[in-house]
């Protein structure tokens, strides 16, 4: 494992980081483990259907500002950008969103049209259709553990399911049907997401570094969708949960954090102001 890198960059520096689970975290991912009165104090950053959804450590939201002041902070989600938009996170709104697992690179919050029209073009070419996918997913699923099945901006299909109830193998088996047909399977929470393989964060954050002219570039991420982001910066941190962390994933460049839930948001914002970097330009 690599330590993190002390030295400055000489031009700005690029932070993608992965939202759910990794930044912000909803009531079922918190892991407050320790006694309720040592228990930290936490800021909603997203509400949904008028229900608080999502949360940081307000260490964590001090933080935040900092590490958006002194780099290219670049939200990098597999969320819809719909989805995005409610989020709250406490910093001015960033220049640079990744969404839809890259499907979508937002400037001042809109969807550029060139990368959109080249993602498109690129998944026609090397997969098989979302139709064939979805239809699928749907097909495979048992109605008694299946709440719902979503496709977020026609590029990619989800189920949202009861986890506990997944039958043995189910995923295993789910992944060797996609994978010849160039999609990867993730499970995060309750969400079973089938990705087209060239849909990736890394691709869209190489675009937003060239952009900015980012000589340096730092992420984190928890779940198989993170991986090829986090292989693809200078450096990057997981969580102690996810898939990764489950699964023992580890990379040359990936440190692995001991934190878990929350705390491990607020660990991974202090990470990101170690190696000291410029103000972005």
């Amino acid at each position: 494992m690599t330590t993190t890198p002390t030295t400055p960059a000489k031009g700005p520096v690029l932070v993608a980081s992965d939202l759910d689970r990794t930044l912000i975290y909803s009531r079922a991912a918190l892991a407050l483990t320790m006694p309720d009165a040592v228990a930290p104090r936490l800021l909603c950053v997203e509400i949904y259907e008028g229900k608080p959804l999502s949360y940081m450590t307000e260490t964590a939201a001090s933080l935040l500002p900092e590490v958006a002041a002194r780099t290219v902070f670049v939200p990098t989600t597999t969320r819809t950008r719909k989805q995005y938009q409610r989020i709250q996170l406490p910093c001015p709104p960033p220049k640079f969103a990744i969404c839809a697992n890259g499907g979508h690179v937002l400037v001042d919050g809109v969807s550029d049209p060139d990368w959109h029209r080249g993602v498109t073009r690129r998944l026609a070419d090397e997969c098989a259709s979302l139709a064939e996918v979805r239809s699928h997913l749907v097909s495979a699923a048992d109605p008694s553990w299946l709440r719902k099945e979503r496709v977020a901006e026609d590029l990619f299909a989800y189920l949202v399911v009861e986890r506990e109830q997944l039958p043995e193998g189910w995923l295993k088996e789910l992944s060797e049907w996609t994978e010849p047909r160039g999609w990867t399977v993730s499970l995060q929470g309750r969400k079973i997401y089938a990705v087209p393989k060239p849909l990736t964060k890394s691709a869209a954050m190489r675009e937003v570094a060239d952009r900015s002219g980012a000589q340096l570039t730092l992420a984190a991420g928890d779940s198989l969708l993170d991986a090829d982001l986090l292989l693809a910066a200078d450096h990057g941190w997981q969580p102690g949960h996810g898939e990764l962390a489950d699964s023992g994933w580890s990379a040359p460049n990936v440190t692995a954090l001991t934190e878990r839930g929350v705390a491990a948001g607020e660990e991974i914002l202090r990470r990101f102001l170690e190696p000291g970097p410029k103000v972005a330009a």
